[in-house]
Order: C-alpha cells, then sequence, then structure tokens
C-alpha cells in the first residue's frame, strides 16, 4: 500500500526552485512550477547527476553533468544523452505540508 509522506512545508519551495528530498531512502526531486509542485526522481538516467542542482526552464529541468533534458510533470526524457525516463511521483499540499506518494 502506497501513502503520502510529508517531506517540506510549502513555504520552503518557491516558484521557479527545484530542491531534492529522501523519500524512503530514494532521493527525489520537487519543482514548483507556477505554483503547482512536481515531484520526480533526482538521479539523472545518463550518469547518474543530481537533478536538483540542474536548471529550471518552466516544466524543463536541464541536468547539469551532460544536458540531458527531462519534463517534470512526467519525468520524460525530452532531449538526451539520457534515454530512461527519470521515475514520477505524485505530490500534494497537505494544510501546510509537501506530501509525496510512496
Amino acid at each position: 500500500m502506497t501513502e503520502f509522506v510529508t517531506v517540506a512545508k510549502a513555504s520552503d519551495l518557491a516558484e521557479g526552485e527545484l530542491r531534492r528530498f529522501d523519500l524512503a531512502g530514494t532521493p527525489v526531486a520537487v519543482a514548483n512550477v507556477g505554483g503547482a509542485l512536481y515531484a520526480f526522481g533526482n538521479t539523472c538516467t545518463h550518469q547518474g547527476c543530481s537533478l536538483a542542482q540542474g536548471e529550471l526552464d518552466g516544466t524543463t529541468v536541464t541536468c547539469p553533468c551532460h544536458g540531458s533534458r527531462f519534463d517534470v510533470t512526467t519525468g520524460a526524457v525530452v532531449r538526451g544523452p539520457a534515454r530512461e525516463p527519470v521515475a514520477s511521483y505524485a505530490v500534494r499540499v497537505e494544510g501546510k505540508g509537501v506530501q509525496i506518494r510512496t
């Protein structure tokens, strides 16, 4: 059974910001795009770099290591060299907390 886990306060994530969180031992990035929150795998599928350290442009995050781009809403690869998508997670704000489904 999956459950939602609180990882931060909603006020901790400003619009246009990316942050890394630990979700039951798995690194997950959360992006605030126009007030909507998206959670996705933090580890680039090309060579394992942290996507939370990348650049967010709209709904696309660019990996800081080799420039792979991923859609933060789905985890899909927008541009290589990565070929595999990153995981996408359900995220919600409950009260003042940001919660991600495990």
